[in-house]
């Protein structure tokens, strides 16, 4: 009989809320945000809470939302099918340069990453200029698609999308090397649909938030703002949401194929890549079965671990990183973490943590030392260990990786 060990937050007024997080920290934003969404009259069940759990704009991060018959943009987000890919390669520490500054060079020079701000400053260097043959042709796949959305919603049409296809982003998104407890390299990486995702996202919150005018429907946050299925903007949005997790998907791909090529050119190695591969969302929504019925599941901040399903549950910048087996626990509607979680905001860590400790934090890794990346420090995340203890019933561990390259954008 597979382990429970969720505890249960049962009130009068919402579903019960079913919470992975025995040993790890959670903030009390999160806890009143995740009662509001619970308070919501379709909700399926409960909702189901992951170890890495924070307040998110929109809705908690770490939290899996179970509906029936509506959706929440908002709960999806702006970052939609944000996620992880790892390939495991035929090398060996042993084929790496000791200093791999020249490595993470060769990466940084082959995928766009960051942003380049303001009009006038030229062409925003986390994107194409030419798009490279491999997100021409990934493009192909989705054009069609894209014209048929952007035929309803023509605002859209106005966003970066093909010279964003093969590119990483800004804040958490990074691109790593690393090695496994074997010394075999692995090549890991972390972004989502970028400016085309974020422009759908918005674009349909705030449709969704003008419904819930339209029909005088008073919610306990505007975010929780939600569309009905059987609308016209339901489907437009199942419709756009699913184009742009397939171009998150492709995403990763085409950053996948770029590192690999630039790695083997600067080592001279013609290593072999993807011996394992997975390559998973976690910032999505997507219908399922569960308890014998089928509903509609967002993961905000969760990946789905259901029975021999593999995924990727990164640490931060100086912690472990795992490949994990689902072990297919329908109480969390078969779900896991999607990483280690914020315990500090972006600006708390930029005021807490000094140079010199992430510095400290980051020994061994290369990547960027400067003051610039400390939101995203180790000291800004929960514990990965105690994470990972905490939903143990969830998924098994197959791979444990260290870094020994990040980029971050």
């Amino acid at each position: 009989m597979m382990e429970k060990n969720f505890d249960v937050i049962a009130a009068g007024g919402h579903a019960p809320i079913k919470m992975w997080t025995q040993g790890v920290p959670v903030d009390d934003g999160a806890l009143r945000q995740l009662e509001k969404t619970a308070s919501l009259p379709f909700i399926f069940k409960h909702l189901a809470v992951m170890p890495d759990v924070h307040y998110g704009l929109g809705s908690t991060i770490g939290s899996v939302i179970p509906t029936k018959k509506a959706i929440i943009p908002a709960a999806v987000g702006v970052d939609i099918g944000c996620g992880m890919m790892a390939v495991r390669t035929s090398m060996t520490s042993h084929d790496l340069p000791e200093n791999l500054a020249s490595v993470r060079s060769a990466i940084e020079a082959a995928v766009p990453h960051g942003r380049t701000g303001g009009r006038g400053s030229g062409r925003d260097k986390g994107s194409w200029g030419e798009a490279p043959a491999n997100s021409l042709s990934a493009w192909s796949g989705l054009v069609d698609g894209f014209d048929r959305i952007t035929e309803k919603h023509g605002k859209l049409k106005k966003s970066n999308n093909l010279k964003h296809l093969g590119t990483l982003g800004t804040g958490n998104h990074f691109i790593e090397v690393c090695l496994d407890t074997q010394d075999r390299v692995w090549f890991m990486l972390h972004s989502g649909s970028r400016g085309i995702g974020n422009m759908i996202g918005r674009y349909f919150i705030e449709r969704a938030k003008r419904d819930m005018e339209k029909w005088f429907i008073h919610l306990p946050d505007d975010d929780l703002a939600y569309f009905a299925e059987g609308t016209d903007n339901f489907d437009d949005y199942v419709e756009a949401v699913e184009w742009a997790q397939a171009f998150a998907f492709k995403n990763r791909q085409v950053m996948m194929e770029n590192v690999i090529a630039a790695v083997r050119k600067e080592l001279g190695l013609n290593f072999e890549a993807e011996l394992e591969a997975v390559n998973c969302h976690h910032n999505y929504v997507t219908r399922e079965n569960h308890f014998g019925e089928n509903i509609l599941v967002t993961r905000k901040g969760a990946v789905r671990a259901a029975k021999d399903v593999m995924g990727i549950i990164p640490g931060s910048m100086g912690a472990k990183s795992f490949i994990v087996r689902g072990l297919g626990n329908e109480e969390s509607f078969c779900s896991c973490s999607h990483g280690a979680g914020r315990v500090m905001s972006r600006m708390a860590a930029k005021k807490q943590v000094s140079l010199e400790e992430h510095v400290a934090a980051t020994e061994g890794v290369e990547c960027r030392k400067d003051a610039g990346v400390i939101d995203e420090t180790p000291a800004a995340y929960k514990s990965i260990d105690e994470v990972m203890h905490a939903q143990r019933d969830l998924v098994e561990i197959v791979h444990t990786l260290r870094q020994v390259v990040c980029v971050k954008g």
